[in-house]
């Protein structure tokens, strides 16, 4: 005998155990994913804090040079460095042959010196011993013009008496016209003897004397120029002329690198632009020194823009290049 079927029972829709864990893996996984990155992302700012309203921008390290050169002319006789050598402000560099420049100040002093004298003796005035001898010779010219007086006293009455010719009595004149033109002569010297240098003289003797000492300032200067120094610390970064060569202010010695202060040269994008100005202050950092913060400020805007150029590697490049 056929038992009637039973009613269906309904279909069970509560899944699996297993069906229920892997389920609950694949809807915490996203949540473990963002815990993940939010932790990433917690740790790099506590390592690399950013600033608020920090500009990250990219650029070279600049190192400004200057051509070291000899003030004059000559032939070099030693040069004292040797490339990558490191330099102090005042370090003499290279020297030229120093015997011309010798010579030339020596002269100098010579000259000096003897304008010195010619200007002591006019301030001094005249000697005693001048003027003594200047009275003398007004006292000469004196007793020479009284014996030619006599004389051409005697010449009138002798020809007034026709006992000498006409010639004589000329001769006799003649004589005492110079004896009274010799007596002036000497008692005019008496009064400059007295009366010592004119202030004409001595102004003229002095300014001589200053532009003696100028020249003599400058053969020191030229030889002082024959030594090059360091105008500032830096290395040398070439060593371009050798002991033997012929010097000139137009061919320059060494070139050195000046490592204070240190540029940085970087690009700033347009948008911030109006973000930035002179002294703001800024951190360096470098791949060569990974984590380390050197401390700077902004020294310098360019007034004109310019494209990034492709030497500055910026993240966006570096994915190109890289």
């Amino acid at each position: 005998m056929n038992q009637a079927p039973s009613e269906a029972s309904p279909p069970n829709k509560t899944p699996p155990p297993q069906r229920r864990k892997n389920l609950k893996r694949l809807l915490l996984l996203p949540v473990v994913l963002v815990l993940l990155v939010a932790l990433a992302l917690f740790i790099y700012l506590r390592l690399h804090p950013v600033p608020s309203g920090f500009i990250k921008v990219y650029g070279n390290v600049d190192i400004r040079q200057t051509q070291i050169a000899f003030q004059d002319s000559g032939r070099i006789a030693r040069v004292l460095v040797q490339e990558g050598d490191t330099v102090r402000p005042g370090q003499v560099l290279a020297e030229l042959e120093p015997d011309r420049f010798r010579e030339a100040l020596r002269r100098s002093q010579a000259q000096v010196e003897a304008q010195a004298q010619i200007l002591a003796r006019l301030l001094a005035g005249s000697r005693p011993e001048e003027i003594a001898q200047a009275r003398a010779d007004v006292a000469a010219a004196q007793a020479n013009l009284d014996i030619a007086q006599l004389g051409a006293q005697r010449q009138r009455e002798l020809e007034r008496q026709h006992f000498v010719p006409k010639q004589s009595l000329d001769n006799a004149e003649t004589t005492l016209k110079t004896a009274q033109a010799t007596l002036d002569h000497a008692q005019q010297a008496l009064r400059l003897a007295l009366l010592g240098p004119r202030k004409e003289d001595i102004a003229s003797a002095r300014q001589t004397l200053e532009a003696d000492r100028a020249s003599m300032a400058l053969s020191e200067r030229d030889m002082v120029d024959t030594r090059v120094v360091a105008p500032e610390a830096g290395i040398v970064q070439a060593r371009i002329m050798e002991p033997g060569d012929m010097a000139s202010p137009q061919t320059p010695v060494l070139t050195l690198a000046l490592d204070d202060p240190v540029w940085i040269r970087a690009w700033l994008p347009e948008n911030a632009l109006g973000r930035v100005k002179p002294g703001t202050r800024a951190w360096i950092e470098s791949d060569s020194w990974p984590g380390e913060r050197i401390q700077a400020w902004v020294g310098f805007i360019s007034p004109t823009a310019e494209f990034t150029p492709k030497t500055v590697e910026t993240p966006e490049l570096r994915t190109e290049l890289m």
